[in-house]
């Protein structure tokens, strides 16, 4: 696993992590884009992103980096990669076996915002108090996905936390 130090800047409260899941950036071969705009549109809507990691493709790697991420955790974990249809892209299965509770219209509110998005994968749903979602790993597809759903993520980041 590999870390990147993002600097924020404070915000209300709001508090993201960002996961890269690629083998490609793991060995230095492909440039990190869409976990870079990820963090760059997150500190632009007001949250504070306190890490962005990055690790490589598959199931267990991925299951294991969200439960780090998500432990003590009161906000929104969010992965870019893995979701389509090659045969590394084990996102939503890594997802799937470690989330407490799924949040079906969150990954159907992402999938619905472009035509390809029919061909993602990705899940979303709660561990603990983190709200998790999985978003494609082409850049535009992982704003578009985010921005799908940047609306309702504080209320129910408050919700998980007893609000």
């Amino acid at each position: 696993m590999t870390d990147h130090a993002a600097t924020t800047t404070p915000s209300a409260g709001l508090v993201a992590k960002v996961l890269t899941v690629s083998d490609g950036v793991v060995a230095g071969t492909r440039e990190d884009r869409s976990g870079a705009a990820l963090v760059a549109r997150l500190i632009e809507a007001g949250f504070t992103v306190s890490d962005h990691r990055v690790v490589a493709d598959g199931r267990e790697t991925v299951g294991e980096a969200l439960v780090e991420l998500a432990m003590g955790f009161n906000g929104l974990v969010i992965t870019t990669g893995g979701t389509g249809f090659g045969p590394r892209d084990l996102t939503p299965e890594g997802t799937v076996v470690i989330l407490d509770r799924q949040a079906p219209g969150l990954a159907e509110a992402m999938r619905a915002v472009n035509p390809l998005g029919r061909l993602s994968r990705g899940q979303a749903g709660t561990r603990g108090a983190a709200l998790i979602i999985n978003t494609p790993g082409s850049t535009g597809g992982a704003i578009e996905c985010l921005e799908a759903v940047l609306d309702v993520i504080p209320h129910a980041i408050r919700l998980l936390a007893g609000d």
